[in-house]
């Protein structure tokens, strides 16, 4: 019984007042500490792996683990994809006890991942990455052993995934890597055989369609591609020829023509490359030297500069490196010491500062890093671009799409 009534309804007053408060300046008390979630996958060395979550603190970059992490997936899961708007996350697992991709619900407050109804999904023979189509309707995956890729609509409620018709779609050789333009008409998937397959997706169907030409040279053993955020330019992390191969997107087309100057180097056994949201700046993972290369990206041309300083120190066998959505942050997956660095990027040079506390423990064998803006923010970008009408099918879209991909809700690599 409460004896003190006056004092009970004082303490209701004050806690609508702070209600009414945080209301009114548009923030939670989550929102305003936190940039974000990043996402782990432990490949756990052909064992039963796992996937890491944690926010990211918005002032400092450092990552703290979220309440349950890490969260059950398959057999050495190999990478991790989110959906645009923050509510999905999508995790490969390569080795033959496997053979899908588990389907999580993301937690918008606290991060969690839940199991979707019916996870995991069957893919194809050692699904090595997955990738989801920044209008979040489809998922693709790269399948190593089978030589194709499965791709998958998305339940825009549940986050389930259903085959596309056609699915799989044949690919030339050992496929690697996949990733989507930021307007979801092209896909682009490296082939360790030395070059980079280009489809066109079908806007209703999700279906892959080669792009005349296509595949594209490339360097030795290309192991990751992204797309930049204006959807002009591509970048390959060629893992054997220690560089990164860079290319002009054909806006009609989808096809790639290499930007001059490129190959540009990087460092040993360049393993992933990501872009900021932004556009500015690319990161490579160097899995043989340790560290990361960083490079300014010209605007006009989409050649790369290597940033004063670089490369910066990482941990043991980088993999993987992703860019916080809010361009601020990056991240690097370290498989041998089973950690993640984490650094601060000058917003003028793109230059890397270790952030206070990194490198931050991860699971056993971390090889796949993403990172995703807090699902109540992605959420408040696709109203705002669906009050405007934009659509990717003119000029007004296309800039509307730009903006989106420039503010992020997601970045991975």
């Amino acid at each position: 019984m409460n004896l003190n009534p006056f004092r009970f309804w004082n303490r209701k007053i004050l806690s609508l007042i702070l209600f009414l408060s945080l209301s009114l300046v548009g923030a939670s008390p989550l929102a305003a500490q936190t940039a974000g979630f990043a996402y782990v996958a432990n490949s756990s060395a052909g064992a039963i792996g796992n996937v890491s979550a944690y926010t990211i603190n918005a002032t400092t970059g450092a990552l703290t683990p979220v309440p349950g992490s890490p969260f059950a997936a398959g057999s050495e899961p190999s990478s991790v994809a989110v959906s645009p708007n923050g509510q999905f996350a999508y995790v490969a697992n390569a080795a033959s006890t496997s053979n899908d991709v588990s389907a999580y619900t993301i937690n918008a407050t606290t991060g969690a991942l839940t199991p979707v109804p019916g996870s995991p999904f069957a893919a194809g023979s050692l699904p090595v990455s997955v990738a989801v189509s920044p209008n979040g309707q489809f998922a693709y995956v790269a399948n190593v052993f089978s030589d194709d890729v499965s791709a998958y609509t998305i339940n825009a409620t549940t986050g389930a995934l259903t085959p596309v018709p056609g699915s799989p779609f044949a690919e030339p050789s050992d496929p690697r890597s996949v990733a989507v333009s930021p307007n979801s008409q092209f896909a682009y998937v490296t082939n360790q055989g030395g070059n980079v397959s280009a489809y066109t997706i079908n806007a209703t169907t999700g279906a892959l369609t080669p792009v005349p030409g296509s595949p594209f040279a490339a360097g030795g053993a290309p192991v990751s591609v992204t797309v930049h955020p204006s959807g002009q330019f591509a970048y390959v992390a060629n893992q054997v020829s220690n560089d990164v191969s860079a290319y002009t997107i054909n806006a009609t087309t989808g096809a790639l023509t290499p930007v001059p100057g490129s190959p540009f180097a990087a460092g040993s056994v360049a393993s992933s490359v990501a872009v900021s949201a932004n556009g500015q700046f690319a990161y490579v993972a160097n899995a043989g030297s340790f560290n990361v290369s960083a490079y300014s990206i010209n605007a006009t041309t989409g050649a790369l500069a290597p940033v004063p300083g670089s490369p910066f120190t990482a941990g043991f066998q980088p993999e993987s490196v992703a860019v916080s959505a809010n361009g601020q942050f990056a991240y690097v997956a370290n498989q041998v010491s089973n950690d993640v660095s984490a650094y601060t990027i000058n917003a003028t040079t793109g230059a890397l500062t270790p952030v206070p506390g990194s490198p931050f423990a991860a699971g056993a064998f971390p090889v796949s890093v993403t990172t995703t803006a807090p699902a109540s923010s992605c959420k408040h970008d696709d109203e705002e671009r669906d009050r405007d009408g934009r659509s990717d099918g003119d000029e007004q879209g296309d800039e509307g799409h730009k903006g989106h991909q420039k503010h992020g809700c997601h970045h991975s690599g």
